[in-house]
């Protein structure tokens, strides 16, 4: 009681104990900005692809965006490869081989509260985030041949299989993501956005890195400019002649 009222009487402690008080955590850094941009850019370039598969109208810009998504594993692989350790792809791998024996442990346990459920979780997470990395390489060059008539319609339908697939895997990591969140009472989905998770302790991730998200968000809108301006004819509607759109424009 004393030692309250004396700091009730000293406005220097006084000052120096309400910051501490007030200062709203900021939680442990995870994800860096380049994994975090990748993540997005990925998830916005598959997106843009799915709804400007069908017809003439978007083909420009469908082609584009699959030639994004190729280029975003490329720097994927090589930031897996050259960057810091958290990004490493051998730490994937490294998880993914424990699946078979978590699977064996989890069909010989007598009771469901034997099976340790956080780490299978975990598991399913990274098998969907593999399966999407392996995935847009067949789903591109696939697409690629068609664009380019190398093939007859089982060209386009292998396409549009591993389109399918694609779907239904990021489907699953979203439902993932949901499920882990009820379940937790966290918000799973937030550290891909803000890069932290709450709680105090150090760092997982000691560098940010904003500088490389910020040149490869460039990267990717220059290409995406750049290769647009190569078919400015196949972004207008087959409909509409490209006359009267010119007329309109000026």
């Amino acid at each position: 009681m004393q030692q309250a009222n004396d700091m009730q009487h000293t406005p220097g402690l006084r000052r120096a104990a309400a910051p501490a008080q007030s200062a709203p955590a900021r939680g442990r850094l995870v994800v860096d900005a380049p994994m975090r941009a990748f993540h997005w850019l990925l998830a916005l370039s598959f997106a843009g692809a799915w709804l400007t598969a069908d017809g003439e109208r978007w083909r420009a810009l469908h082609v584009t965006l699959g030639y994004t998504m190729i280029g975003l594993l490329a720097f994927r692989v090589l930031y897996g490869l050259l960057g810091p350790r958290h990004a490493g792809l051998g730490a994937m791998w490294r998880r993914l081989a424990g699946l078979p024996a978590w699977l064996r442990g989890a069909l010989r346990s007598r009771s469901p509260f034997d099976v340790d459920w956080r780490q299978g979780q975990n598991l399913m997470m990274t098998l969907a985030v593999a399966a999407l990395l392996v995935a847009v390489v067949p789903l591109v060059l696939s697409g690629y041949a068609t664009f380019n008539e190398w093939g007859g319609d089982w060209l386009e339908d292998v396409h549009e299989f591993f389109a399918d697939l694609f779907l239904a895997v990021v489907i699953a990591h979203l439902a993932g993501i949901a499920g882990l969140s009820l379940l937790r009472r966290r918000n799973h989905a937030l550290p891909m956005l803000t890069g932290r998770v709450a709680g105090a302790g150090p760092d997982l991730v000691k560098r940010n890195r904003a500088w490389l998200a910020a040149l490869l968000l460039a990267a990717v809108l220059a290409f995406a400019a750049w290769d647009l301006r190569q078919a400015p004819d196949e972004l207008v509607p087959a409909s509409v002649p490209r006359t009267d759109v010119v007329a309109r424009a000026s």
